[in-house]
C-alpha cells in the first residue's frame, strides 16, 4: 500500500476535511504526492503571474483556511505523462462520487466529462464545489 510522505501529509493537513477524506482513500489505490494545499498571498500571486493560476489572491479556493483546493500529482512526477494525471483524477473523482462529495478537476472545469473542450488545463488541481 502507498502512503504519503511527511511533506505531502503536511500539505494535506492544510485542506478541508472532505479533501483529506478523498485523498486518504486515493493513496490506498495509487501513488501520488500533494503539491499544494493552502496558498498565502505571495504564493498565489506568484502562481498567477507564472500562468499557473487564473486567479489572484484571495480569489482562489487555495487561499481559504482550510484550503478548499488541492494540487496533486502522480508519483514519481513526470509532467509529460499526462495520462497518469487523468488516471489519478479518475480515481479521485470516483472516490468523491462514492462519498457524495462534489469536486471539480482542473482538466474538466465545466464538469461535463469532456476534457477536449477545456481552455485552461490545470491537471494537478482538485477543488470542492
Amino acid at each position: 500500500m502507498y502512503k504519503f510522505s511527511n511533506t505531502s501529509q503536511k500539505r494535506l493537513s492544510e485542506c478541508a476535511p472532505e479533501l483529506q477524506e478523498i485523498m486518504n482513500e486515493a493513496i490506498k489505490i495509487v501513488d501520488f504526492m500533494v503539491l499544494c494545499g493552502h496558498r498565502g498571498e505571495q504564493e498565489q500571486n506568484k502562481a498567477f503571474s507564472e500562468g499557473k493560476s487564473k486567479l489572484k489572491y484571495p480569489q482562489s479556493k487555495h487561499n481559504s483556511k482550510p484550503s478548499r483546493a488541492i494540487d496533486i500529482a502522480p508519483y514519481p512526477l513526470d509532467w509529460n505523462n499526462l495520462s497518469r494525471f487523468y488516471h489519478l483524477a479518475g480515481i479521485v473523482r470516483g472516490i468523491a462520487h462514492q462519498k457524495g462529495i462534489k469536486i471539480r478537476f482542473g482538466g474538466d472545469w465545466d464538469m461535463d466529462g469532456e476534457i477536449t473542450d477545456n481552455k485552461f488545463n490545470d491537471l494537478p488541481h482538485v477543488e470542492l464545489v
